[in-house]
């Protein structure tokens, strides 16, 4: 198991890097399986002519019925590394170059005049940044390396992440949790802790569900092939011994875990950035990222701008035009807010469109030194965004760009000025080390 994972770090090299730098992936490199049978050989007195005829009629009936593969957990982990790392390649390389093409048909921005250089994601695993096409796979490894730490809790969140469809994964946890209940009420019961593989429930439910398989053999299950009444052939099974008092409560605490288990999601990069005052404060160039279009349909929309200015000096009801805000919002994935602060310097932060209000208000108190006095952020026209509304920032028409005005809430400040308080320091000193001025 060692070697093995030795190897897939090198494949996939995880960094805590910033913005812009990415992970490195080497899709070509392979895991090798490595064989566990000797091959030593022992000295034999050759078999009898009776023998050989009946080695060479079970040899007959072996090629004619394969046996199914026992796997292991190795052999699953091994497997599905190859096959994600694999998958995950063809479909950025496809996808990139249906980008290059489609791209050759905009004009492409000069990356030093863009407000940010592009969209990041954080692995909650790993700590390491990534862009939007590399965070899956990055995921995806992430988990699996933690097989070598905790098979159950690896399990969970492949169960959990690995798999599209929610309601399938519920299903597979309901019927995998029948089987820890019935287990545990039924202890010396044989039948309770056997699994026939072939079984029409299983094969539908649990084993088209990734993952399934790794927690059951978590729990302690373990891949048997046994003999059928009636049938020639054995068939493979997952077999759990008998289990003692403790070790059915500690079954019942790793079904509570797969139950509760959730989805592992790379958490967007905000980069909070600082800035000195400057006149170019409400200029922004955004990268591709931020909007929910292709390259055509880019091309389409700056063909358009001037129709747009046209028809909007044109009369038109206040449904039309809450209709047409509405599409227009749907354009954009992310948004890129500024924040002018009472000294004249600036705050920078990426949202999703679709963030709530109290997401924004939050970033501005982690931001703050004294994040924890009450402050009022105002949008453009004078708009007062309210934290206790629960409202997208699109609704608010703050995509996919906007500057808003930071003011300390008066009443307060009067208050401490009047018992002889200081006024509050603004930006963090980690931010303000790294503040830099508007291009």
């Amino acid at each position: 198991m060692k070697k093995f994972f030795d190897d897939f770090k090198k494949d996939i090299k995880f960094k805590s890097a910033g913005p812009g730098k990415k992970l490195t992936e080497d899709t070509s490199a392979k895991p090798e399986v490595v064989q566990g049978r000797s091959s030593v050989k022992h000295d034999r007195h050759a078999p009898s002519e009776g023998a050989q005829r009946a080695g060479a009629a079970a040899l007959a009936r072996i090629e004619q019925h394969q046996k199914p593969k026992v796997h292991t957990s190795q052999d699953a982990i091994r497997t599905q590394v190859k096959r994600e790392l694999e998958a995950e390649a063809a479909a950025l390389a496809e996808k990139e170059k249906a980008a290059a093409a489609e791209g050759s048909k905009v004009p492409v921005k000069d990356p030093t005049l863009l407000s940010v250089s592009g969209v990041y994601f954080i692995c909650p695993l790993t700590g390491a940044t990534l862009t939007k096409s590399e965070r899956e796979v990055h995921i995806k490894g992430a988990i699996l390396m933690r097989f070598e730490e905790d098979a159950v809790e690896a399990s969970v969140m492949m169960m959990h992440t690995f798999n599209k469809d929610r309601e399938k994964v519920k299903a597979a946890v309901d019927i995998i949790s029948k089987y820890v209940e019935n287990i545990c009420k039924n202890p010396t019961e044989e039948k309770y802790r056997k699994i026939k593989l072939s079984n029409k429930v299983f094969q539908e439910k649990v084993k088209s569900v990734e993952g399934s398989r790794e927690f059951l053999q978590a729990l302690g299950f373990t891949s048997v092939m046994l003999p059928i009444e009636g049938q020639e052939e054995e068939e493979e099974f997952l077999v759990l011994p008998e289990q003692s008092p403790d070790a059915l409560e500690l079954m019942k605490e790793r079904r509570d875990r797969l139950q509760r288990g959730e989805p592992v999601r790379a958490q967007l990069d905000r980069q909070p950035q600082a800035f000195r005052q400057s006149p170019n404060a409400q200029r922004f160039e955004l990268p591709p990222e931020f909007y929910n279009l292709t390259a055509e349909e880019l091309k389409r929309e700056q063909q358009q701008r001037s129709e747009l200015v046209e028809k909007s000096a044109m009369l038109r009801t206040k449904a039309m035009r809450e209709k047409e805000e509405q599409r227009e919002r749907r354009k954009y994935n992310y948004t890129l807010l500024r924040v002018r602060l009472p000294d004249g310097n600036l705050l920078q932060g990426t949202f999703y469109a679709w963030d709530r209000m109290p997401v924004l208000f939050s970033f501005m108190r982690e931001s703050l030194v004294d994040g924890w006095q009450p402050f009022e952020l105002i949008a453009p026209g004078g708009q007062k965004l309210q934290e206790s509304e629960d409202i997208a920032l699109a609704e608010c028409n703050l995509v996919p760009a906007a500057l808003l005005t930071f003011a300390w809430d008066a009443a307060v400040q009067a208050d401490i000025a009047a018992a002889g308080g200081k006024s509050p320091t603004l930006l963090k000193p980690e931010l303000l080390e790294n503040i830099r001025s508007l291009s």
